[in-house]
């Protein structure tokens, strides 16, 4: 069985990118893949401290920087068969902690110069970005650049993208992309041609329809009460399940 690691990439564990990359998760488990999903921000991932750029070989797997929690997220990497990753849009592109996680896959890219193969390689990776307004496809551009020139393939209908300040599971349009998305990416990490991986109009209604856009949502519920009071201390206020614009964000995570 191939496994998908599903990363959510936003500090609002109960947003729009959760709930998206939630949808993809159920489709890549529908398609027969295990999928283990990380919250990113559970874990302290510093800076690239760009080793490389002082001896080409100091940079491999695991990181020389060890002095955070990077090098457990990068072997969730390493192991993994695919890659679903899903952002909140911040100033047109990804959040800055997931580009540290990207920045610090270098250190898995780069080991080509030491065994001749990259260890994204071959991984199956796709893409959700939501914001209130746009940035969505520069974000996902920049993150499908990156994995592809770290050697990972980009199937077919690889991204999802929600645009605006409601729910995210409330587009009909969003949820079925990211649910073709998940199945497409498990497919294609299970080895299916190109030709064979087809977008299916109906695939919603096949996961569930309402009854899984209301299971996501009851979780994302859950997910809001655990973290509520974590985030009025941080914002000095009450919090609101549904997403509002942030200044600086392009949009709810």
């Amino acid at each position: 069985m191939v496994g998908v690691l599903a990363i959510n990439a936003s500090p609002r564990k109960y947003g729009n990118s959760y709930k998206l990359l939630r949808v993809a998760a159920e489709a890549a488990r529908y398609a027969g893949a295990s999928v283990s999903i990380l919250h990113l921000y559970d874990h302290r991932i510093e800076p690239c401290l760009g080793c490389a750029s002082d001896a080409q070989l100091a940079c491999g797997y695991p990181c020389p920087v060890d002095t955070d929690d990077a090098n457990g997220v990068l072997k969730a990497v390493a192991e993994s068969d695919a890659l679903i990753i899903s952002t909140p849009v911040y100033w047109y592109g990804p959040s800055g902690h997931l580009k540290n996680l990207i920045d610090r896959m270098t250190s898995l890219e780069n080991v080509i110069f030491v065994s001749g193969r990259s260890l994204v390689e071959g991984k199956v990776a796709g893409f959700i970005a939501v914001g209130a307004e746009s940035g969505n496809i520069a974000a996902i551009s920049q993150l499908m650049i990156a994995l592809n020139s770290m050697g990972a393939a980009i199937p077919p209908w690889a991204f999802a993208c929600y645009a605006g300040q409601g729910d995210a599971l409330e587009s009909r349009e969003s949820v079925l992309d990211a649910a073709n998305l998940g199945f497409l990416v498990a497919r294609a990490a299970q080895g299916y041609h190109p030709r064979e991986l087809r977008y299916n109009p109906s695939l919603l209604e096949e996961l569930g329809g309402r009854e899984l856009i209301g299971r996501i949502a009851a979780e994302a519920r859950e997910l809001y009460r655990a973290e509520r009071s974590k985030r009025e201390k941080l914002v000095g206020g009450s919090v609101s399940l549904g997403p509002r614009k942030r200044a600086g964000e392009g949009g709810p995570g």
